[in-house]
């Protein structure tokens, strides 16, 4: 049966044309994901079948509650408690409902409530603590404004989990999520008996809970049964079929072009119908949305060189230690994912590595032949006023990458940047487009080291798979911070991982990093401690000065003054984040960002080391 309908969606925003007529049926428990590229209307589309925008033209009908996780989501409520209240509203009606069914004697009524209520469970309290808990969400009683972007996200997943809809709609939801949390709501996904349409870059995702595939090509809707590895495979045979009618229209085109241009009988008034004919033909060839694109990253950088060495390098802020005795050698050809929980310190590592911050201890050498490429978070190293053309080029036209020249405009067609947009502003980009941008500025620069952070973000799957299948035969270096797991397995020749308490870990691949993971958390329940990983906090009973008893007067004066200091840092990380996601700080004030940027990694530690100590602080002072 069909929770969800849409039939002969059109939208259009001015001048652009989203959604052509889409027509989709999503059937009752259906979990379906949903592809396509990069501002081809995914997210349109979800905002539709949520009933937040409305169609030009069609309409979507659904048999029961949608919810949707939008990439910028609102939080309905002052707290994180307030929101989750609100989340299970739904509940409560379920339980009063029932009651007063049975009150007024309509048991019939009574008897499908109860069945609800026994199927979504009496009591939702352990339910509630457990997504939250899961998904690392904020306190209850933390105020929705003072949230960092990634508490808000998680925040508003959390949400729309609790919400249990007939139809959950799910824009990127492992936003923000590390590598355990993200396997916790593919699981989690996975048991939902409800329909879901997941909009996502993550391929083991899409892979494990998907039933069927919807392609979002040219503003229709194309459905492909099965997974997603079924969906490459079909999409491959539409497309092949799809070049074949091209090939055929175009002969076809070309024979009538040939017939007009030497027939001079052509231009009597007997022939005009086939003129007509013609003009018919070369307007119906049918257009294409594959736009893949290759792009070689050779840099001719000699073989068994050595790009970067790091020899006992530490980092810590105050007590607390992100990485110590971490050693390190990247050559030519090496690609090294970096992995671990969020602020264990991976942009951290990668600014040093460029040179941007050095150790409290240890050493690090630079090649002589050294060039790194930096794609940061923040998708800086791009102003906002100039062309795609410039800005790729640096006003050049032509560039020596490698031991030839190469026509700049060549190569960002190699980078699926069209003639058309060329003359684009940086400023109207969107983040995938920024980063293919990026990526080809890198290259011209004739980087030989990639420091990669979170690469994956805003990339439609073809960028994404054509970015590896470039990574692949790269003859540089790679350091790249990911939490994607299909990247990490595809790209990467070894894996470096911080797994808690400072000390960062060289694995061959991802197998042995849930290996370790495991032994750990086992080797911890034994031990009577938390399975959790955290960071080295000086032991209030071994630690020197005085630990016991009352609070000196310096102690109390420190205590009374945390809540005041942790609120500055929570109220700077905020304002930073604001800065940073606002498109007019790059524009205006582009160099400050780098600053910003480093500042913004370092707080959170530094809250982190805060809110330790006064609880040390509180305890003893409570004891």
């Amino acid at each position: 049966m069909a929770v969800l309908i849409a039939e002969d969606v059109h939208l259009a925003y001015g001048q652009r044309q989203i959604l052509r007529g889409v027509d989709l049926r999503i059937d009752e428990g259906e979990h379906l994901g949903l592809v396509g590229v990069n501002g081809g209307g995914k997210s349109t589309l979800l905002s539709v079948l949520a009933g937040v925008v409305s169609p030009d033209h069609g309409r979507v009908t659904c048999q029961g509650r949608t919810a949707l996780l939008a990439q910028d989501p609102p939080l309905p409520g002052p707290t994180v408690g307030d929101v989750v209240r609100r989340a299970v509203a739904w509940h409560g009606e379920l339980t009063s409902g029932y009651a007063a069914a049975l009150e007024a004697g309509e048991l019939e009524r009574a008897e499908r409530l109860q069945a609800s209520l026994d199927h979504h469970g009496w009591d939702l309290s352990h339910r509630i603590d457990a997504v939250l808990d899961r998904l690392a969400a904020p306190a209850p009683e933390q105020e929705v404004v003072h949230l960092s972007g990634g508490e808000r996200r998680r925040v508003a997943l959390a949400s729309v989990l609790l919400q249990r809809p007939e139809v959950l709609l799910l824009d990127e939801p492992t936003n923000h999520l590390d590598a355990d949390t993200t396997e916790w709501l593919e699981s989690w996904i996975r048991g939902y008996r409800g329909a879901i349409v997941l909009v996502t870059h993550d391929r083991y995702l899409l892979e494990a809970t998907a039933d069927r595939i919807v392609e979002i090509d040219l503003g229709e809707a194309v459905s492909y049964p099965g997974s997603y590895g079924d969906y490459l495979v079909a999409r491959a045979e539409r497309a092949a079929r799809l070049h074949q009618e091209r090939e055929r229209h175009v002969a076809l085109v070309a024979r009538e072009a040939a017939w007009a241009a030497r027939a001079p009988s052509a231009r009597r008034t007997k022939q005009k119908a086939r003129l007509k004919r013609l003009e018919q033909l070369a307007e119906s060839v049918p257009e294409l949305s594959d736009r893949s694109f290759t792009f070689g990253f050779k840099t001719g950088v000699p073989k068994g060189s050595t790009l970067i060495e790091l020899h006992g390098v530490r980092k810590a802020y105050g007590d607390r230690i992100l990485f110590e005795d971490v050693d390190l050698t990247v050559r030519p050809g090496d690609r090294i994912g970096i992995l671990g929980p969020n602020g264990a310190g991976k942009s951290t590592l990668l600014r040093m590595v460029q040179g941007q911050l050095e150790p409290d201890q240890g050493e690090v050498l630079r090649g002589p032949r050294l060039r790194p490429g930096v794609l940061d978070q923040a998708r800086t190293g791009l102003s906002e006023d100039d062309t795609v053309l410039w800005a790729a080029g640096d006003g050049q036209d032509r560039l020596i990458f490698g031991d030839h020249s190469i026509h700049v405009a060549s190569f960002l067609q190699r980078f699926a940047f069209p003639r058309g947009m060329f003359e684009q502003k940086v400023a109207g980009l969107s983040g995938g487009e920024r980063a293919r941008l990026l990526l080809a500025k890198l290259m011209l620069a004739g980087a030989n080291l990639l420091l990669l952070d979170e690469p994956t973000n805003d990339l439609d799957l073809l960028t994404l798979r054509t970015l590896e299948e470039a990574l692949l035969g790269y003859d540089g270096g790679v350091l790249v911070v990911t939490h994607d797991r299909a990247f990490l397995d595809r790209v990467c020749t070894q894996l470096l991982s911080f797994d808690g308490d400072g000390k960062v870990v060289l694995y061959a691949d991802r197998a042995q990093v849930v290996a370790a993971a495991r032994t750990r958390a086992q080797q911890e329940a034994e031990a009577g401690r938390p399975a959790e990983p955290s960071p080295a906090v000086p032991d209030p009973a071994t630690a020197p000065g005085p630990r016991r008893g009352r609070l000196s007067f310096n102690e109390r004066k420190e205590l009374e003054g945390l809540p005041g200091n942790i609120e500055a840092l929570e109220a700077e990380q905020e304002a930073l984040e604001v800065l940073l996601s606002d498109p007019g700080t790059y524009r205006e004030r582009s160099d400050e960002v780098p600053a910003w940027s480093i500042r913004l990694e370092a707080l959170p530690a530094e809250i982190e080391l805060l809110y330790e100590r006064w609880e040390a602080l509180s305890a003893r002072e409570g004891s």
